[in-house]
């Protein structure tokens, strides 16, 4: 099987949600998914201004079957921009095939290339065989570091809290 990899277009938007929902789904969090298509669009592919989140996609037998979804982040302590890597998703049917290792090489060339410092992203502590992978490529858990989040209505009451 031959994967090639290449940058998302909008062509991509049905794929790209439909490997959104399926990782939901592996994730054991089936009614999760709230983006739409538009909103994907309006964040990679804005009719005004620039993209603030990219994507690539791999690909076999002109069939998308996996994703990374990614943005911008900054380092304050070495004054460059980084990758963070929001989702990396092949299709269950697919994975041994090396796409997730071409998704991942491409990020890390887009790196190299563009002089960004980091590549990050998280994952979830019960998905040892994602762990499994990543920590083959080299990668290493950032274990001194807690992710918190502020969503929902906690971070609406809080938001709302905070106006003077």
């Amino acid at each position: 099987m031959t994967v090639t990899v290449r940058e998302a277009e909008p062509a991509d938007l049905p794929d790209i949600l439909r490997l959104v929902h399926a990782l939901a789904v592996y994730e054991k969090e089936p009614d999760a998914v709230e983006a739409t298509e538009a909103d994907f669009a309006a964040v990679m592919f804005p009719e005004g201004g620039h993209a603030n989140t990219f994507g690539l996609v791999a690909e076999s037998a002109g069939e998308v079957i996996g994703i990374a979804i990614w943005f911008h982040s900054f380092s304050t302590w070495t004054g460059k921009n980084g990758i963070w890597l929001e989702d990396l998703f092949v299709a269950p049917e697919h994975r041994g095939s090396g796409a997730g290792k071409a998704l991942l090489g491409r990020l890390a060339q887009i790196c190299q290339e563009r002089g960004l410092t980091r590549l990050e992203w998280c994952v979830l502590k019960w998905n040892t065989p994602s762990i499994g992978f990543y920590e083959s490529l080299g990668a290493k858990p950032q274990n001194e570091w807690e992710t918190y989040r502020l969503d929902g209505q906690a971070l609406t009451d809080f938001a709302d809290s905070s106006r003077a």
